[in-house]
């Protein structure tokens, strides 16, 4: 029998799928699809050399892509694991020892800094979890898996951009599996988009520097919409019926607080929502059996960092909770 046939008969008995073989052996060739696409945007060779120096495919990348927590936890479970009372402490604590840069920046960039705060601890246990992947490794492999191959292709070639502008070395370059890097997670196209230098040393350094880590994470939230004026949203209470027809975050489902009021929605604190002319969305990220939020376009700006309810209130949750 042909070896690989025997290769993929011993896979498939340890439980692993032939299109997952073939996924290892193809990979050696797509990575040099993206050598050439490198070149053409103006990558040097030292840097391609240097970038995909002995990469591999990363099967455990793949596997968490396809396991992320929202799909197997309630949002009442994914919000105790992620705010527990030890990080709402640290947060606070956190939040004090740094008050001097966190209030200049939100100062300067129009942004509360307990969500400044919240957001770093949300996403990095306030810079102790950066993860511990080759970031070029783990995008060239999330790219030729194809589930998101044009999304992950384009990050291949921002990694490489931040490479060949010397804002770290390749052996320096770690994130998590999905390729999100530093202190504050960012993909590498968030990276050119959005770092800033928050200390004036000229470099926007979200691995190491706090300063510049809060202050990218402000200026992503500033530049894609965030108002200082409002929070986040509320939960609430509805009758089911009600969000049959109205609930998501679609423009054209925006309604005023008193438009929501006078549809009987009503604040799980107080009864009467406030009385403030702002848009608001209603949303049930686990359905008609969990709970509702009336959601503000601060919350649709977490969603552009990242399109996970789960995420957006786990953030706010935690905000709310910083002193």
């Amino acid at each position: 029998m042909h070896k690989r046939l025997i290769s993929i008969f011993v896979a498939i008995g340890m439980g692993l799928s032939s299109s997952a073989f073939a996924s290892e052996e193809g990979f050696d060739a797509y990575v040099d699809k993206l050598k050439v696409e490198a070149r053409g945007n103006g990558i040097s060779e030292p840097i391609i050399d240097a970038a995909f120096a002995g990469i591999k495919y990363t099967a455990r990348a793949v596997k968490a892509d396809n396991n992320q927590p929202e799909k197997k936890l309630s949002l009442e479970q994914y919000i105790t694991r992620a705010v527990p009372d030890w990080k709402v402490k640290q947060a606070n604590r956190l939040y004090q020892q740094n008050k001097t840069a966190l209030e200049r920046i939100g100062k300067q960039y129009g942004v509360q800094p307990r969500f400044i705060v919240a957001l770093w601890g949300i996403e990095s246990n306030f810079g102790k979890i950066q993860g511990n992947y080759h970031v070029v490794e783990a995008l060239a492999t999330l790219a030729y898996d194809g589930r998101r191959e044009a999304l992950f292709r384009k990050q291949v070639m921002a990694a490489l951009e931040i490479l060949q502008n010397g804002n770290i070395d390749i052996d320096d370059m770690k994130g998590s599996w999905a390729g999100a890097m530093g202190q504050c997670q960012f993909m590498p196209t968030s990276y050119l988009t959005y770092a800033v230098d928050g200390n004036g040393d000229g470099k926007a350094d979200i691995w190491n520097t706090k300063a510049d880590v809060f202050a990218s994470a402000a200026n992503y939230l500033k530049l894609s919409g965030w108002n200082n004026e409002y929070t986040w949203g509320r939960p609430v209470k509805l009758s089911a019926s009600l969000a049959d027809s109205y609930e998501g975050t679609e423009t054209e489902k925006g309604k005023t607080l008193a438009q929501w009021q006078q549809l009987g929605v009503m604040s799980n604190s107080h009864g009467a929502l406030p009385n403030a002319d702002i848009q608001a969305w209603l949303i049930q990220p686990d359905g008609g059996e969990g709970k509702s939020y009336l959601i503000y376009e601060n919350y649709r700006t977490l969603l552009k960092w990242n399109r996970s309810h789960y995420f957006a209130l786990a953030v706010s949750a935690l905000a709310d909770r910083i002193q």
